[in-house]
């Protein structure tokens, strides 16, 4: 299954509200992502249509096991590049809004070429 870049900001974001509380709805993705609840639930439908999510029947929100791998290895790149980008000096907010940027288009390759650095560095 092929997942474009807004799925997996969406899948992303359903990771990280779920580590902050047990239940994630629509409107908090909403409400994280400053989006519309219209987008939204266009969003979260598709994500259920292609298997990435599920949705119980009180309209909570979770990771179905594919949707769960693709979250953890965007959020592992957003935490890595975000970590790289601070220790060469980047402002934390700015290396962020960036790591975000390129956690989307990094090539597998490349990515794991960045963590053998910084293991090597540690």
């Amino acid at each position: 299954m092929n997942i474009y870049e807004s799925g997996e900001m969406y899948l992303e974001t359903i990771l990280t509200l779920s580590q902050k509380s047990e239940f994630v709805r629509s409107i908090d993705i909403a409400e994280s992502m400053n989006f519309s609840k219209p987008s939204v639930s266009r969003a979260v439908k598709n994500l259920k249509q292609e298997g990435f999510i599920a949705i119980d029947s009180n309209g909570y929100i979770s990771l179905t096991e594919s949707g769960l791998s693709i979250a953890n290895k965007i959020y592992e790149r957003h935490t890595v590049l975000t970590e790289v980008l601070m220790s060469i000096g980047v402002d934390k907010e700015i290396a962020a809004q960036d790591a975000c940027k390129i956690e989307h288009d990094i090539s597998d390759t490349s990515f794991e070429a960045i963590k053998a650095v910084i293991k090597k560095t540690k």
